[in-house]
């Protein structure tokens, strides 16, 4: 092996210094050597995994851009109204446009009292001089969306802590995506080198554990099954966070019976699920995550409030938002429960679970 002063020479020596020594190396080489390093992988004693998984996801967010911006073609149809609202607004004619403006946002689900409170903002930022084109109130409009989202709904990162195994539970009634969900996630973290632990917690479903079965064969992940008929969905997923404990699984995925948030003996059954798991390890779950179908619009919001009062609901995964006009939910049960949505579904495919990215939602509804 050559010595460092023999290193150091052959360097002088070298007409033009190799591109990793030159200080003057541009932001683009750099981004492209960036691009081009290995993908991120998990090791057992690795500091930080889940706070670098956390940001890899949503840095991956933001070049799905385009997935994002599909997935809200109703919504976005629906609002294009605005665009020909301020296309040749004057001032003579503030009552009228907000007047229509107001009714566009409710149409997409917006809720009356966000509505009301953004068209106000509107009427008096423009009767104060302080909007003075179409264009300006339509940023303005943008600004008071992305203003709620983001300070009520901030933490749209998976919040894993510093311990492994994390646990995740999936929560939801019957039919609104929740298994499918489960499923996405799981591909979605396993694909960024997460070690990855089903566990089958539905045990009212008969075809629920088939159907998690498929997704953990489609996806490379382990699963726990109930081990005989009727077994208590909390044994089932304390059976699972002990393994992933024992045998250095990095994430535990809990799925849980489907159930209407006025069933309140299956409601009681969540707390029994939460205290099985956090008996095994103090503080899981990291993540109760509650799946409410986008289609149904406000309508979600009874559900989410129920759900929060149970188990304390830490984050929202929104589903069939692409079959939907009713966009415009998302900034209600933000704005309502202050429980931030870490997911939206925007399509079938199993890349269409999509991190939460409060700007880019924004632009993507009012293109």
């Amino acid at each position: 092996m050559a010595s460092p002063s023999s290193f150091l020479r052959s360097l002088s020596a070298s007409p033009t210094p190799p591109s990793l020594f030159s200080f003057d190396i541009s932001r683009t080489r750099l981004a492209t050597k960036l691009a081009s390093a290995p993908r991120f992988t998990c090791q057992a004693g690795q500091t930080g995994f889940f706070t670098r998984l956390g940001r890899l996801i949503k840095e991956k967010t933001k070049s799905d851009v385009e997935k994002l911006f599909s997935g809200f073609s109703k919504t976005r149809d629906n609002l294009a109204v605005i665009d020909e609202l301020l296309l040749y607004w004057n001032l003579a004619d503030t009552d009228r446009v907000l007047d229509e403006l107001e009714e566009a946002l409710l149409v997409s689900d917006f809720g009356p009292r966000i509505t009301m409170k953004i068209v106000e903002s509107l009427r008096d930022d423009i009767l104060a001089g302080k909007l003075k084109s179409g264009s300006e109130i339509k940023d303005a409009l943008k600004r008071s969306v992305l203003d709620l989202l983001t300070k009520k709904g901030s933490k749209t990162e998976l919040q894993l802590g510093f311990r492994k195994p994390a646990v995740v539970m999936i929560v939801g009634v019957n039919g609104g995506g929740k298994t499918t969900s489960l499923g996405k996630l799981a591909y979605k973290l396993k694909k960024e080198g997460a070690k990855i632990l089903i566990a089958a917690g539905d045990t009212f479903r008969a075809a629920a554990s088939d159907q998690l079965e498929i997704w953990a064969e489609r996806t490379g992940c382990e699963i726990v099954v109930a081990e005989r008929e009727k077994a208590k969905a909390s044994s089932v997923l304390s059976q699972a966070v002990k393994r992933g404990k024992e045998e250095g699984f990095d994430i535990v995925l809990c799925d849980t019976s489907g159930r209407l948030h006025t069933n309140y003996s299956l409601m009681e059954e969540l707390i029994a699920c939460k205290k099985a798991v956090g008996k095994v390890i103090s503080g899981a779950p990291n993540e109760i995550l509650l799946v409410l179908d986008g289609t149904t619009g406000l309508n979600m919001l009874p559900q989410a409030r129920e759900f929060n009062e149970v188990v304390g609901i830490s984050g929202l995964i929104l589903t069939k938002l692409d079959g939907s006009a009713r966009g415009g939910c998302v900034v209600s049960v933000v704005d309502e429960l202050s429980i931030p949505v870490k997911f939206v579904g925007v399509g079938e495919g199993v890349e269409d679970l999509q991190p939460f990215d409060a700007e880019a939602f924004v632009n993507a509804i009012f293109s």
